[in-house]
């Protein structure tokens, strides 16, 4: 009989073992979900980064072409720019923006230095900067 009871404390020894791995405990489940959380916090600000790169980008892209196509203008229609500062709205696809033309007089009389800053309006940052010279050449 001796032997029959070892073999009951055993087999209790064994299902309480087993019925122990059926589950977590609370804390390995807590720290799991910290453990989550914290991935997508991470998850989250890598994409709010990224979208706020990507407007930023766009933006920058637009005050590029801004620039060139004033000088373009300018050349395309032989303009001769008078020396001083000039501001205007130069917004391009939805984007605002403001552009300020510089002129400035060179060494040689023929010859124009031009310029042109494209800012974001909201807060003055500079965005896009292009210099180029115009020409009074017959």
């Amino acid at each position: 009989m001796a032997s029959g009871c070892s073999r009951c404390a055993e087999a209790r020894a064994a299902g309480a073992r087993r019925a122990g791995a059926r589950g977590f405990t609370l804390v390995e489940v807590l720290v799991a979900l910290t453990i989550v959380a914290v991935a997508l916090l991470a998850s989250l600000r890598a994409v709010g980064n990224l979208t706020q790169s990507s407007a930023n980008l766009k933006a920058r892209t637009f005050a590029q072409w801004s620039a060139e196509n004033r000088l373009a203008q300018i050349r395309v229609q032989s303009e001769w720019p008078n020396p001083g500062a000039n501001q205007y709205d130069c917004s391009q696809a939805g984007v605002q923006l403001t552009c300020r033309e510089e002129v400035f007089a060179t060494p040689n009389t023929s010859f124009r230095r031009i310029e042109i800053s494209v800012l974001d309006p909201a807060d003055g940052h500079r965005l896009a900067r292009l210099v180029g010279f115009a020409t009074n050449l017959p």
